[in-house]
C-alpha cells in the first residue's frame, strides 16, 4: 500500500515490557490487556484533524529489543513525531532511551522542530524508581516535552497524543476528540456515494 503524503508519522520507542502497545492500544481501540506479548513492529492509524482538513495519524509501535537496528534506523528517518516510553518502575528503561534519542538527534539533525515526548508510563504503580522531578530533568535535558501515564488506568493517553501534535508547529494538527468532522469531510460523506447520469 502506497503511504500518502498527508499522513503525519509517529514513531513509539521504549524498552520491552514499558507499555508501548498498551498505550498505543488504549488510544487507537479503548483497550488494555495484561498480558505481555512482544511486539516486532506493529502500524495503527488513526484520521485526525490536520490544517482544516482530515490526515492520517499513523503510528508505529517498535519493538524493545535491540535485534533491528536498520528497522530502528528506518522509522525514525520516516517518522515526523516520536514518543520515547518508560517505565517509572524501571530506572533502566529510561536509561535505554538515552542512545535512541542520541539517533533521532543523529539521523534528524535536531530536535528543535521535531515533537518529541518523554512518557513515564505505568504512573498507576506504587514501586516507582523513577522520580517525576528526575524524568522532567532528563526531558529539560532532551529538550522535549514530559507526560506521566497508566495505559492501564486510561490516565493522560489521549492527552499525550494530543500534546504531542500540539507541538507540531509546521501543521496546525488536533485530535478529533470531540467528533465533530470538518467541513471537508461532511461534504466527502454527502459527495459519496451519489451518482449522475448524464
Amino acid at each position: 500500500m502506497p503511504e500518502q503524503s498527508n499522513d503525519y508519522r509517529v514513531v513509539v520507542f521504549g524498552a520491552g515490557g514499558v507499555g508501548k502497545s498498551s498505550l498505543v492500544l488504549r488510544f487507537v481501540k479503548g483497550t488494555f490487556r495484561d498480558t505481555y506479548i512482544p511486539t516486532i513492529e506493529d502500524t495503527y492509524r488513526q484520521v485526525i484533524s490536520c490544517d482544516k482538513s482530515v490526515c492520517t495519524l499513523q503510528i508505529t509501535d517498535t519493538t524493545g529489543s535491540h535485534q533491528f537496528p536498520a528497522m530502528q534506523r528506518l522509522s525514525i528517518s520516516k517518522g515526523h513525531a516520536f514518543i520515547l516510553v518508560f517505565s517509572v518502575t524501571s530506572k533502566q528503561s529510561l536509561e535505554e532511551l538515552g542512545p535512541i534519542y542520541k539517533l533521532i538527534v543523529q539521523i534528524k539533525g535536531s530536535v528543535e522542530d521535531i515533537p518529541v515526548m518523554l512518557v513515564g508510563n505505568k504512573c498507576d504503580e506504587t514501586q516507582r524508581e523513577v522520580d517525576t522531578r528526575e524524568a522532567q530533568a532528563v526531558a529539560q535535558e532532551w529538550k522535549c516535552a514530559f507526560m506521566e501515564t497508566s495505559a492501564k488506568m486510561n490516565y493522560n493517553v489521549k492527552e499525550l497524543f494530543q500534546e504531542l501534535l500540539t507541538l507540531e508547529t509546521r501543521r496546525n494538527m488536533s485530535l478529533n476528540i470531540d467528533g465533530k468532522r470538518s467541513s471537508k469531510q461532511k461534504r466527502t460523506d454527502r459527495i459519496k456515494g451519489k451518482c449522475i447520469l448524464m
